[in-house]
This record gives structure tokens, C-alpha cells and sequence, in this order.
């Protein structure tokens, strides 16, 4: 059964690549007889720069500079404007995120809200993870649950509501795929709101985060050193380069990095590696080819959270402002009100034998060639492969009939596989006197999952307080496996009908075949499978921009998206309702910059509608919730009044629901999402001393409202607010000859020492994770 899914997407996979000698061939010479303008035009050059104005309002130091290795006739060409070479603005609307868009469009181009976060923005902030990173934008939260690391939150969806991408590239659900990342390899990280199927297709409901590794540039090779330590013990580290070598037209970029972040609970940390490079070959001003290859691994001895226990168990011990509500754990106990008790802020209820552990490689390759002043081709080939384990005690649910903590374990793991093809044709062209520019996407992928997983689940009771953490125990296995092919076609049309409006839209036509097996212990399948469900959908976004008056562009969208009910292929059932889950939304908005780039603010406000929805009701338990509806505003602005002082803030509210929420036993209609706060504020202020050694000092403030942790809304994780404290001191080149920049930094994080729950998984409900408690560090960058 599952051998037709195996041929088709790989003859789809030689059709996208075949398509490129088809149109190198067959293009009729007449698209390329006049250049056009609607966008700066397509050129076939090494990646720009994104180091961009932050969203902290800080600006970079300074634009990367570049020397063309050319010819000398084509060096005195004219060249068309960069968007990306723009200059940069304090919440980084100049920046270009090719996640949100395939047209080469700007953030203030862009009919939908986008954030762009430079790598120079991680370091300042000092965003060690990207959990760290999504945490620092508009209206995002995030989590570090060990189940689903780097779990997301935005605009009233969650987990595998939100596409997780790299460079560009969808490798799977967001809750089986996504680990925790260290953020030294990065250039940039994107985040596109609200449905985004249109550019990274199923999966995209809630809206869609891209990881960018370093790109390669053309000039002086340029290298990067960094350091930190903190007073968890925790230390990371990172090297990287890259410029132009020996060889004329072949640019590098290496990066490596390694981390150990210790957690604050006991026996508790994550380990990363990772080693990412890339070369890109300019052949001729026409042509370039490049290769990339990436290697990660993360290891963790994890942190599951703490237990809600009884207030009238915990007694002196409860805490007041973590949690509130009442509960009924997993195991039957009524806990009637419950708390954290303050015993176990720092308690490890994992097995001493547990790991989470992930290994991932990266190859990426493809080439850029301009056909004709008007029409630009670009196709890349990918593939990936993943191994990852989780071996742990899981659930910790409080027992009122013997004042124990009822533990049980999981173990399950992923062999992944995925290759795929994803080719753009571009072509600028005048339409009865209007500017236009079309890309068409021709995308394929074949997916492949092979999913060992627990048949038994040991069990035992231990204390509440200094538990005998003991081992797993006897491990018997089952296996699941998964294959998804995935084939799309996509249009995206930008028509200039005057120089200051545009409109914008596209449509994504998708095909989706999934095949699922099952076998006991005994490897015989059980009943029902294997079965196979292949789905259509079509998705697309319409909107326009409108530049009022210079620097000032109102936008508008409608959007739609869809994704696989459930979100976890491994939770889906021959008998279960396979209909797809889909999203529309309506946006509208705002965004301006100012002041001569001193000042830039932005406003959007949404509403969201998601239909067929599963959830988790508690436990491992999945309803189908019916509708999800959301509805928000969202305002950020950053200023710099005065040279030395930079101000920035912003603050989301949403209101989230469901809606025809019914099942046998109640319903959940009107309760909230689980860990969808409806208030999420940043704000921060630094001031810089231009003294010979420069000096900045800065405080970033953050505030979460509550939220729920499961669909039920019995347990409240209450708002809190936190707080980082920062100064560093750029030392000048005269102190060291061989590095042009030089920076020591200390932080510190949650600087009173709050106390706070940070996120809930609602597939286990019994506990809470909680955030780190104050922590100080030190930190040292260099460049030559």
C-alpha cells in the first residue's frame, strides 16, 4: 500500500528539479527584452546582511560591507537597490523575511506582522536559546517543556499550530520535531503571524517562526569569538568566519558552537553542539551555485516540573502567586485547592537513568540563475535526517490517600528522514502599464517516520520532598511508523497599481498523503492498520499595502491556512475524523517610521477562526474542540529621543476561545487555550556612556498574564513579571591590536527573583514548569 505514496513524491521531486532545464531552455527570448522595476530586481548574489535594527530599538554598529569580486565592466554597471542594504530602522522593518514572502518584500512591504531578530539583537539581549528569542517579540510566549522543547504561543495557538522552520524548510510537526536551539549559529530568526500556509504550507495556523543560519558574504574574511558563564555553572561558547577566499567568486561561512545550560532544579541541563558551513560559488554574474551541511545534537537531563499539591497538605510551605484554581489529578485525587509547595521549587522527580537526546544533519544545495534581466530561477535540494530518544519519568501526580507522588515513565523515539526540492521562478514584468512581480514555487517533499515507542509504562510513589528518584525499569517496545509526501504549487503576485499602492496575494494548491502503521510487541499489526488519507487543500492570502505618506504604509490581509488534525500523527486513528483542520483571518494594521529612522511604531489587530480542532482535554486524551476563535490588537514602538538613550516597548492582547467545544460529559466551549496569556508586555530602556571605553547600561521588563494549562481551566498559572538587568563595556582597539571589536557584558536575569510558572503541557497536567529563578552572568565578544 504505502509503495505508490514512495514513488510519486520522488518522480514529483525529478519533476521540480527537471522543471529548471525546461525553462533554461524553452524560454521564449521575449520576457527578456526590457527590465522592469516593480521591486528591486532579482540578483544573483551572496546573502545580504540582516544585521538590522533591533527590536529593543537598538541599531546595528554597523552594515556589513561588501567587495564584489567582479568584472570590471560589470562592477560599473548600475545595480539595482537591495532591499536588505536599506537603512535599518528601530524595529527592523527594512529587514527582508523570505518566510513571509517569496517577492523579496521588506517587513513594510509585507500585507501581514512580521519581526525580524537579528543576530545582533541575540547577542545584546543575550537570547542564549530561541525560546529566549520568540520571548523578546510582540505577543509571543514560549516553553521549554521537555516533551515538546521550544513549544510556542502567539495569537491564541500553540505548538504545532505554529510552523517551525529552518531556513525556510518545514521538517515535521512543531511538537515531535522542534529542539531546543542555541541561537550562536544564527543570523536571524523571523516570525510571520497568523495563518501562513501560503509560503510554508500545511501546519501553518497559527502562523510560522523561521530559524536563519550565518550566510556566507563576499569581501574580507571576518571572524567571531564568544563567551559566557553564569552562576548556574552554565558556559557556552562559539567561533565563527567567513569572507571571501583565494579562489575568485567562492565565499564561505563556518560557524561552531557548544553549550552546557544547567537548570536550576537538581541534576538538570542541556547540552548543544553545533557545526553549520556554507560555500557559494559565483560562477558568473548570472550564475551561482552553493552547498551547506549542518550537524546538531542536543542533550538534556530534563526538567518535567513541579507537582500541584493540596494547600491544606502543603500547609506554611504553599506558595501564593504561581498557581491558583482547584484540581483533580491524574490519578483520581481530588486536590481540592491546590499550590506549589515551596519545598520543591528546586526538586528533580526524574529518574536517575533518564536522557532526551537529538541528533540532526543538514544537507542544502542549489543554484540561482538569471535567466534574463526579468525572469530569475532558484532551486534548492535538501535532506535531513534525525535520531531522537526520550527515556524518563514523566508524570508526577500528587496522591491524596498517601501524600505521595505517583511517578509514571515514557519512552519513545524518532529515526526521521525527509528530502525534498523546493524551485522559485521569478519574473518582473509591465502589465498594461502597472509594475508587476510573480514568483511561482514548485515544492516537494517526502517524509518518512519510524517511531519506536513504550508498550509498558512503569510505575512507583515517592515523596514529595527529597525523593528516591530510582531508575526506568523494564522497557518493552512497540512500533509506529509514519510516511508523508507532500507536493504544491504556489503563485505570489505583487501588482504596484500606483507607486504607493500595491496589491499582494497568492494561492498554495497542496497535496497531502499520509501512511500510518502500528504494531504490538509481538511486531503484529493492530487492527485498523495500516491505513492511508491524503488531503487537498487550498490556501492563499489576499491583501494590499498603501504608503500614505512617506514612511507611514497602512496594510490589510486575508489569509487562510490548514494542517493535519490533531497535530500529532501518532495520536491520529483509522476511526478518528480525518478532516482537515483549516484557519481564515482578518488583518489589518499599521506601520511607520520616522524622525529621520529615530522612532518606528507599529498596530495591527486580527481575527482568527479555526475550524475542526483537536485538543488535548488532559492527559493523553484528544476531543475535537470544534471551532478556535481569536481575536487581538498588537502595538510595538522603539525611540531614540536622544543619542545616548533608546526606549522600546509592546504589549499584545488576545482573546481566545472555543467554541462548540461538546462531549460526552461536558464541554469546554468558552475556555481558553491552554497557555495563551490575554495580556504579553516587553519593554526595556538603555543609556549609552560615550566615554573612551564606551558604556551601556539597560533594563528589560516583561509581563505575562494568566493562563490556563489545560482546556478544563480549573488551574490558573497567575500573571507575573520579570526583569533583566545589563551593562557592558565596548574596550577600544588600542587595548587589543588584533580584534576590532571587543565587549564585556553582565546580565542579570529575573533580577527579584520572582518565582513564576512559565508553562503548562496540557498532556500533563499534574505539574508545572517554572521559571529560573535570578541568575548572574558574564560574557565576552570579539571580532577581527
Amino acid at each position: 500500500m504505502s509503495s505508490i505514496h514512495i514513488v510519486r513524491p520522488r518522480r514529483f521531486l525529478l519533476a521540480s528539479a527537471a522543471l529548471t532545464s525546461v525553462v533554461a531552455i524553452d524560454m521564449p527570448a521575449a520576457l527578456a527584452q526590457q527590465a522592469r522595476e516593480p521591486l528591486p530586481a532579482v540578483e544573483v548574489s551572496p546573502p545580504q546582511s540582516r544585521k538590522q535594527a533591533k527590536p529593543a530599538g537598538r541599531e546595528a554598529a554597523s552594515a556589513r560591507r561588501t567587495a564584489a569580486r567582479r568584472p570590471a565592466a560589470a562592477a560599473a554597471a548600475s545595480k539595482p537597490v537591495v532591499p536588505n542594504a536599506a537603512a535599518p530602522t528601530p524595529l527592523n522593518s527594512n529587514a527582508v523575511a523570505e518566510s513571509a514572502s517569496r517577492l523579496g518584500l521588506t517587513v513594510r512591504e509585507t500585507p501581514a506582522t512580521v519581526e525580524v531578530i537579528s543576530a545582533e539583537t541575540m547577542r545584546e539581549q543575550g537570547y542564549r536559546t530561541v525560546s529566549d528569542v520568540a520571548q523578546g517579540a510582540v505577543g509571543v510566549t514560549a516553553g521549554d517543556n521537555p516533551a515538546e522543547p521550544s513549544a510556542f504561543s502567539m495569537r491564541g495557538f500553540t505548538n504545532s499550530q505554529i510552523n517551525t522552520l529552518y531556513n525556510g524548510i518545514k521538517i515535521g510537526p512543531q511538537n515531535m520535531t522542534s529542539r531546543v536551539m542555541d541561537t550562536a549559529n544564527l543570523e536571524a530568526v523571523e516570525i510571520l503571524k497568523g495563518p501562513a500556509s501560503l509560503i510554508s504550507g500545511e501546519g501553518a495556523a497559527g502562523g510560522a517562526i523561521n530559524f536563519v543560519t550565518k550566510q556566507p558574504h563576499t569581501g574580507a574574511i571576518r571572524n567571531e569569538a564568544d563567551f559566557s558563564y553564569d552562576s548556574l555553572n552554565s558556559f557556552r561558547a562559539h567561533y565563527g568566519s567567513g569572507g571571501s577566499t583565494n579562489i575568485q567568486g567562492l565565499d564561505y561561512r563556518f560557524d561552531v558552537s557548544r553549550s552546557t545550560l544547567n537548570g536550576f532544579a537538581d541534576d538538570t541541563n542541556t547540552k548543544t553542539l553545533d557545526v553549520s558551513g556554507q560555500l557559494n560559488y559565483r560562477i558568473s554574474d548570472s550564475l551561482k551555485v552553493w552547498g551547506a551541511i549542518e550537524y546538531r545534537e542536543d542533550r538534556s537531563k530534563a526538567y518535567w516540573g513541579a507537582p500541584l499539591v493540596p494547600v491544606a497538605f502543603s500547609g506554611s510551605h504553599a506558595t501564593a502567586g504561581i498557581v491558583s484554581g482547584t484540581y483533580v489529578a491524574s490519578n483520581n485525587s481530588n486536590l481540592g485547592p491546590i499550590t506549589i509547595d515551596d519545598r520543591t521549587f528546586n526538586t528533580n522527580y526524574n529518574v536517575l537513568d533518564n536522557r532526551n537526546v537529538a541528533q540532526e544533519v543538514w544537507l542544502r544545495g542549489g543554484f540561482e540563475l538569471k535567466l534574463a534581466p526579468d525572469l530569475t530561477l532558484k532551486s534548492q535540494a535538501y535532506a535531513y535526517g534525525a535520531e531522537r530518544s526520550w527515556f524518563n519519568n514523566e508524570v508526577e501526580a500528587f496522591n491524596t490517600a498517601t501524600n505521595t507522588v505517583d511517578r509514571s515513565r515514557f519512552y519513545v523515539a524518532h529515526s526521521q528522514r525527509l528530502v525534498g526540492n523546493i524551485t522559485d521562478l521569478t519574473w518582473d514584468a509591465n502589465i498594461a502599464g502597472f509594475d508587476n512581480r510573480l514568483v511561482t514555487t514548485l515544492s516537494s517533499s517526502y517524509l518518512d517516520f519510524v517511531r519506536p515507542g513504550a508498550a509498558n509504562f512503569p510505575s512507583d510513589s515517592v515523596d514529595l520532598v527529597d525523593p528516591n528518584r530510582g531508575f526506568y525499569g523494564l522497557l518493552t517496545t512497540k512500533q509506529q511508523t509514519a510516511r508523508i509526501d507532500n507536493e504544491a504549487l504556489a503563485f505570489e503576485d505583487r501588482l504596484k497599481l500606483t507607486r504607493t499602492f500595491s496589491l499582494i496575494g497568492g494561492i498554495r494548491v497542496e497535496h497531502i498523503g499520509l501512511d500510518r502503521n502500528s504494531t504490538d510487541v509481538n511486531g503484529l499489526e493492530n487492527a485498523n492498520f495500516p491505513f492511508s488519507k491524503s488531503w487537498a487543500p487550498v490556501t492563499g492570502r489576499i491583501g494590499y499595502t498603501w504608503e500614505a505618506v512617506p514612511g507611514l504604509t497602512f496594510f490589510s490581509q486575508y489569509a487562510t491556512g490548514a494542517d493535519v488534525s490533531a497535530n500529532n500523527i501518532f495520536l491520529l486513528a483509522p476511526t478518528q475524523n480525518l478532516d482537515l483542520t483549516t484557519a481564515r483571518t482578518y488583518e489589518t494594521g499599521v506601520k511607520h517610521v520616522l524622525w529621520d529612522n529615530r522612532a518606528e511604531w507599529s498596530f495591527s489587530a486580527y481575527d482568527i477562526v479555526r475550524k475542526n480542532v483537536y485538543a488535548a482535554a488532559g492527559g493523553m486524551t484528544l476531543n475535537i474542540a470544534g471551532r478556535q476563535e481569536s481575536k487581538g490588537v498588537e502595538l510595538a514602538g522603539s525611540i531614540r529621543p536622544i543619542e545616548p538613550l533608546r526606549l522600546w516597548g509592546n504589549i499584545a492582547y488576545v482573546d481566545a476561545r472555543y467554541a462548540d467545544y461538546d462531549f460526552a460529559g461536558g464541554s469546554f466551549s468558552g475556555n481558553t487555550p491552554p497557555n495563551v496569556p490575554r495580556i504579553v508586555a516587553n519593554a526595556g530602556a538603555s543609556w549609552r556612556f560615550f566615554t573612551p571605553w564606551p558604556v551601556e547600561v539597560g533594563i528589560t521588563g516583561r509581563h505575562v498574564g494568566d493562563r490556563y494549562n489545560s482546556d478544563a481551566n480549573t488551574v490558573t498559572m497567575n500573571a507575573y513579571t520579570v526583569g533583566d538587568l545589563y551593562a557592558f563595556v565596548d574596550i577600544p582597539k588600542t587595548v587589543f591590536n588584533a580584534v576590532d571589536q571587543a565587549r564585556l557584558t553582565f546580565r542579570v536575569r529575573n533580577f527579584t527573583d520572582k518565582r513564576y510558572a512559565i508553562w503548562g503541557d496540557p498532556f500533563y497536567p499534574d505539574q508545572i514548569l517554572l521559571g529560573a529563578p535570578r541568575t548572574y552572568e558574564i560574557s565576552a565578544a570579539f571580532k577581527w
